[in-house]
C-alpha cells in the first residue's frame, strides 16, 4: 500500500532541494492533460512501424522503385497492433485526480530544471517520483485515446491537396514529388479529385521519398502498388517511383526524371524541420526545389518553437504545446466512429516518438526542431520563394472538415497572410503554406 502522506513529503523534499517553485493555479489546466503526454512517453516502445513488409530491397542510402497503373494483386499488410493494456497488481491509494495531476506537472518541471542544472541524481529521483504519481492516476495515464482521431494530419493533407489541385487546374500531365511519402495516405483523395475533374483526369505521376525501413523492406514499392490499384479503378493514368533517402539533403534534381511537358508540385508535410539539425541542409533542399521549377511548393509544419538552445525552455514549450494537442484529441474522441489501424499508426508515429525526440535528444539526434510559421516565412522568402494565397474555398472546406470530428467546436481554422492555421481554442498548432518561385 502506497502511503500518500509519505509520498507528498518525499516530493516536497525533492522540490525544496532544487529550489523549484510554481503557481498551482497556473498549472491546473496543463495537469489535466499531462496524462496523455506521459502515456505516450511510457509506451514509446510500443509504437508500431508501418506494416508494409512484402518486397525486399537493398537498404542503400538512396534507392528507388517504381510501378504503373497496371499492378498485380497486393496482399493486405498484417495488422498486428495490440491494444495497450497495462495491468498493475499493486494496490494504491486513489487521490484527487486534479491535485495529483498538479503534483505530477510540478515534478516533471522540476525534473527538467534538474537536467538543465546537470543535477542528474536529483533528476533520477524526480523521475521515480513522477512514475509513482502517474500510477496513482487510476490508470488514466495508460489510456491511448489520442490516436482515436487525428484531425491535424487530415487537415495537413487536405489543405496541401487543395493548393496542389488548384495549381494543376487545366493541366494534362502532372507530377507530384512528396518529401515524406511514408504510407501514402495523402494521395488517394487527390487522385479521386483528379478523376472527377471536368474534361477528364490528367496523367498523374507521383514520386515518393521516404526514410530507410528498420527491417530492410521496400515499403514504398508496396505503397506504389496500392495507389496503382486505386488509379486503375478510377481510370487515372498513373506512374509511381519511390526513393529511399536517409536525408532530403542527399537528393539532387537530376534524380527525378523531370519532364518539360509536366506541371510539377513539391509537397512537404512535417518534413523540413528535421533538416535544421544539420546546418545548411534546409537551404540546400530549397535550392534544389528552385532548380526543379515547380508550379507550387506546399509546406505544412507544426506551429511551435521547439528549436531553442535551452533545454528548460524547450521542455516547457513542448509541455504546453503537446498538452494542448492531447486536450484537443481527447475532446474529439468518443465520437463513435470506427478508427482504422492506419490512423492509429500515423498518430503514434507523429506524436509518440516526436515527443521523446524533442525532450530527450540533443545534437544531431534531435531532429524534431519545430519552428513557427513566421520563421518559415522568413526562410522561404530568403530562398527566393513568394507565398501563394490559400483561397477562401480552402478555408471554408477546411472548416467543414473539422465538423466531422466530435468536439470540433474547439478547433479553429485561421487565415494568416494567405496561410491556413489549425488550432485548438486560442492556440494554433499546425500551419499550411503554399509557395512559388519569385
Amino acid at each position: 500500500m502506497w502511503n500518500h502522506e509519505e509520498q507528498d513529503a518525499g516530493v516536497d523534499e525533492l522540490l525544496a532541494m532544487l529550489g523549484y517553485k510554481v503557481k498551482s493555479a497556473d498549472m491546473v489546466d496543463v495537469a489535466q492533460k499531462i496524462e496523455h503526454l506521459e502515456g505516450v512517453l511510457n509506451n514509446d516502445d510500443d509504437i508500431i512501424n508501418p506494416p508494409l513488409k512484402k518486397h525486399k530491397s537493398n537498404n542503400n542510402n538512396n534507392s528507388s522503385s517504381s510501378s504503373s497503373s497496371s499492378p498485380s494483386s497486393v496482399s493486405n499488410p498484417n495488422n498486428n497492433n495490440n491494444n495497450i493494456n497495462n495491468n498493475n497488481n499493486n494496490q494504491v491509494v486513489i487521490v484527487d485526480s486534479q491535485e495529483n495531476g498538479i503534483r505530477l506537472v510540478h515534478t516533471l518541471m522540476a525534473c527538467a530544471e534538474a537536467v538543465q542544472q546537470e543535477n542528474y541524481k536529483l533528476a533520477e529521483n524526480l523521475v521515480a517520483q513522477a512514475g509513482m504519481l502517474a500510477v496513482a492516476q487510476a490508470g488514466a495515464m495508460r489510456k491511448m485515446h489520442f490516436y482515436e482521431t487525428c484531425p491535424y494530419i487530415k487537415f495537413a493533407h487536405f489543405t496541401a491537396n487543395q493548393a496542389i489541385l488548384e495549381a494543376f487546374e487545366g493541366k494534362k500531365k502532372v507530377h507530384v514529388i512528396d518529401f515524406g511519402m511514408k504510407q501514402g495516405m495523402q494521395w488517394p483523395a487527390l487522385m479521386q479529385a483528379l478523376a472527377l475533374r471536368p474534361g477528364g483526369p490528367p496523367t498523374f505521376r507521383l514520386t515518393g521519398i521516404g526514410p530507410p525501413s528498420g527491417d530492410n523492406t521496400d515499403y514504398l514499392q508496396q505503397v506504389g502498388w496500392k495507389l496503382a490499384q486505386l488509379a486503375d479503378t478510377i481510370h487515372v493514368e498513373f506512374e509511381f517511383r519511390g526513393f529511399i533517402a536517409g536525408s532530403l539533403a542527399d537528393l539532387e534534381p537530376s534524380m527525378f526524371d523531370l519532364r518539360n511537358d509536366e506541371v510539377l508540385a513539391v509537397n512537404s508535410v512535417f518534413e523540413l524541420h528535421q533538416l535544421l539539425a544539420r546546418p545548411g541542409s534546409v537551404e540546400k533542399v530549397l535550392t534544389a526545389v528552385k532548380e526543379m521549377k515547380p508550379e507550387i511548393l506546399t509546406v505544412v509544419e507544426q506551429e511551435a518553437n521547439h528549436n531553442g538552445v535551452s533545454f528548460l525552455e524547450r521542455f516547457t514549450e513542448s509541455l504546453h504545446y503537446y498538452s494542448t494537442l492531447f486536450d484537443s484529441l481527447e475532446s474529439s474522441g468518443g465520437g463513435g466512429t470506427e478508427v482504422s489501424d492506419q490512423d492509429k499508426i500515423m498518430s503514434e508515429v507523429y506524436l509518440g516518438k516526436q515527443i521523446c525526440n524533442v525532450v530527450a535528444c540533443e545534437g544531431m539526434d534531435r531532429v524534431e526542431r519545430h519552428e513557427t510559421l513566421t520563421q518559415w516565412k522568413n526562410r522561404l522568402d530568403s530562398a527566393g520563394f513568394e507565398p501563394v494565397h490559400l483561397g477562401s474555398n480552402a478555408f471554408k472546406q477546411a472548416s467543414m472538415l473539422l465538423a466531422l470530428f466530435a468536439g470540433g467546436d474547439g478547433y479553429r481554422v485561421e487565415e494568416d497572410d494567405g496561410c491556413l492555421m489549425l488550432g485548438w481554442h486560442t492556440r494554433p498548432l499546425i500551419a499550411t503554406s503554399a509557395w512559388k518561385i519569385r
